[in-house]
């Protein structure tokens, strides 16, 4: 099958190239990018020399054009917050499958959408999309929909340890706190003082509080799978290295609820599931054992002190954050072995 991305010189899309030259399934057909048009791929991302990328030019991102590509049968949109809609417009409707990476269509309630971002650009496609986290969403996604929306980042840290949790009433609702931690690739390519070398290195900071714009998918997703509104407490942190999210959730235990029933209720909504790897109580998961993979590592320990559960995730931001979670999608949607081109 025939595959393309629209934005393919960012992180996330330089990862997803790179995934998808080595899938086994597909061919990485067309990349775009207006900045680097008419230019080679390896030549844009250098560590692809001497692959199938020395042929394989960038194009230019006219919407119209993609969607008149009938030898493409699905394309990633591998762009920035408020830019893909404006392709999903046009491909949709020619009948090609998108998996959008950025945050246009995660969020189902478009009041909630506008108020974390603003004007939305294809308010009409909503009903045709699903936030598709595959650990979790319903597998009924892969007939019911025409664009599928990967999670974020510090959503998938978040919501893979503590969805089933919420779901099987062995925490609290209420009182909940969330702090990540995030590699600076998780700010894209950005030229800003703040993301220089000399200003991240040997430094950590909290930024985006009270109002992350990620917060909007958290909740809504918990609320879906709690069945009554989430509020929590998210705190998002830069922390210096280049990729990797680390979080840490606390959460109060429900009247009776044990570390034992936390693994239980884990290992039951997780079995089978290749991408999430339930570590012993105790050992915490390192940002470092999961960079390059698709893997989600969680653990949680009791809190008898303070009678809370303390989970903690770790993924690579940039692979089960963003392009390997997508092509993940991918193979579900198109019946591919789930695992294939993923670690």
């Amino acid at each position: 099958m025939k595959v393309g991305i629209v934005g393919a010189s960012g992180y996330s899309g330089e990862v997803l190239v790179k995934l998808l030259l080595g899938h086994p399934h597909v061919t990485l057909a067309a990349v775009t990018s207006r900045q680097h048009a008419g230019k080679s791929l390896s030549s844009v991302i250098p560590a692809l020399r001497g692959t199938a990328a020395d042929t394989l030019p960038f194009i230019g991102s006219d919407a119209g054009e993609l969607a008149a590509r009938d030898d493409i049968g699905l394309w990633f949109l591998a762009l920035p917050h408020g830019a893909a809609a404006d392709f999903a417009k046009a491909l949709v409707p020619a009948g090609r499958k998108v998996v959008d990476l950025s945050a246009d269509f995660r969020i189902a309630d478009l009041a909630t959408y506008e108020k974390y971002y603003g004007k939305h650009h294809a308010p009409e496609l909503l009903p045709q999309t699903r936030f598709v986290l595959p650990e979790l969403t319903d597998a009924k996604w892969k007939t019911e929909i025409k664009l599928a929306a990967a999670p974020g980042c510090y959503p998938t840290s978040t919501l893979v340890p503590l969805a089933p949790l919420l779901a099987a009433g062995l925490v609290a609702r209420e009182h909940i706190v969330v702090n990540s931690f995030s590699g600076v690739s998780g700010a894209g390519k950005k030229v800003e003082e703040t993301y220089l070398y000399v200003e991240r290195a040997e430094s950590a900071k909290a930024y985006g509080l009270v109002k992350h714009r990620h917060l909007a998918e958290i909740e809504e997703q918990l609320s879906l799978r709690a069945g009554a509104k989430i509020v929590l407490q998210f705190n998002p942190h830069l922390a210096p290295m280049r990729r990797g999210i680390i979080t840490t959730i606390t959460v109060p235990a429900a009247a009776g609820a044990t570390l034992d029933a936390v693994y239980a209720a884990w290992r039951a909504a997780y079995a089978g599931r290749s991408f999430v790897s339930i570590l012993p109580s105790g050992e915490t998961p390192d940002s470092a054992h999961v960079t390059g993979t698709n893997r989600v590592d969680i653990s949680a320990v009791h809190d008898t002190r303070t009678g809370n559960f303390v989970l903690t995730s770790a993924v690579d931001n940039l692979v089960k954050g963003a392009s390997g979670q997508a092509v993940q999608i991918m193979n579900l949607w198109c019946g591919f072995p789930e695992t294939a081109g993923l670690l």
